[in-house]
């Protein structure tokens, strides 16, 4: 069976990556394509390394012209996606690539975002221990975003089986400037990127925080607390999270190896390297791949690991991409086996 999926926000860097994604995709048919802005534009012109679709032109971003698709991808900014969600059919599968359904609790919603809460859908990480039986046959998706899926996935196993303390938490990430969109801004040009690394968000300030802090807490059966800083590298895409812990006592380092290995020895997309080896945003670019490692600090008694996704793929539509074929019922790795580039 084919399944006809549209995608709106096609003009910008997540809606654009969708769409090369499932053009792969074996059991996909790519229906309307939509933008707001840009609607009326030619693809071609937007994303010209989108050959195959360069010729069809942007339809306006409304509900008529996404309504009649099995999927509807929304690469829209937060407050547009649950706008546009409420008027699709209940039948039609919509994944959220924006923030609007994410977070559970309406109060940390309104404070981090300062608008409504829209409500909770089925989470898309397929990692999140017992996540998978949420998503599928789900018609509503929301796609982490792209901090949380490095960083959670950098965490879960030692939070999962119970051997990390939850009250001293320190995530520190890289992102390339992708990660900002598509919209003109002066601090993201090439001039003012290029050769230079700057933190921002800090002191618990992203809107990533709380999501990162839910995903972990899910995973570890209480809360947890942590302390977030992203920054933003001299990329064009990737990011690379290093996350530590304090262990609880008596956890040694085979202890923790062997709580990694095991959680994602099955995982076709998660890859604990062989020891010695660390994970570069390089190795994942453009694949829906996370590669990482780990270390005990035994002076610091904490687990220190880096974990590097490809910020556009795994990090967004290709989590979007893994969900829906979960959701259909599809092999989870159709249309997102490409590798990564290199060099």
């Amino acid at each position: 069976m084919t399944y006809s999926v549209a995608v709106s926000g096609a003009s910008g860097y997540a809606g654009g990556e969708a769409l090369r994604l499932l053009t792969a995709h074996p059991d996909i048919r790519i229906g309307a394509i939509t933008a707001h802005s840009n609607a009326g534009t030619r693809l071609g012109e937007l994303q010209p390394h989108l050959h195959t679709l360069a010729a069809h032109l942007l339809e306006e971003t409304t509900a008529q012209n996404l309504a009649g698709h099995d999927v509807v991808i929304l690469a829209l900014p937060h407050g547009a996606s649950a706008e546009m969600a409420s008027q699709l059919p209940e039948g039609t599968l919509v994944i959220d690539a924006g923030a609007d359904h994410r977070l559970e609790d309406a109060g940390t919603w309104e404070k981090f975002y300062g608008s409504p809460h829209a409500g909770t859908w089925p989470y898309g990480l397929p990692e999140l221990p017992g996540q998978r039986e949420k998503l599928a046959g789900a018609k509503r998706i929301a796609v982490p975003g792209c901090y949380p899926t490095s960083a959670m996935l950098a965490l879960l196993p030692g939070f999962s089986e119970g051997l990390l303390e939850h009250d001293d938490v320190v995530i520190v990430a890289a992102s390339g400037a992708s990660g900002a969109g598509k919209a003109l801004k002066p601090h993201l040009m090439g001039a003012e990127v290029m050769g230079g690394m700057s933190p921002y968000g800090v002191g618990g300030g992203h809107r990533h925080t709380p999501e990162i802090e839910q995903g972990l807490s899910t995973a570890a059966g209480s809360p947890v607390r942590i302390s977030f800083t992203p920054t933003l590298a001299p990329m064009s895409r990737g990011i690379l999270s290093t996350a530590t812990a304090k262990v609880k006592s008596g956890v040694d380092a085979d202890q923790l190896l062997e709580a990694w290995t095991n959680a994602y020895d099955n995982e076709p997309f998660v890859h604990v390297l062989p020891q010695g080896q660390w994970p570069s945003t390089k190795a994942v670019l453009g694949s829906n791949h996370a590669a990482m490692q780990l270390a005990f600090d035994e002076h610091a008694g904490r687990v220190v690991v880096s974990c590097a996704i490809d910020n556009l793929t795994k990090g967004t539509a290709g989590g979007a991409v893994q969900s829906m074929n979960l959701a259909l019922g599809l092999d989870e790795a159709a249309g997102l086996n490409t590798p990564a580039v290199a060099p």
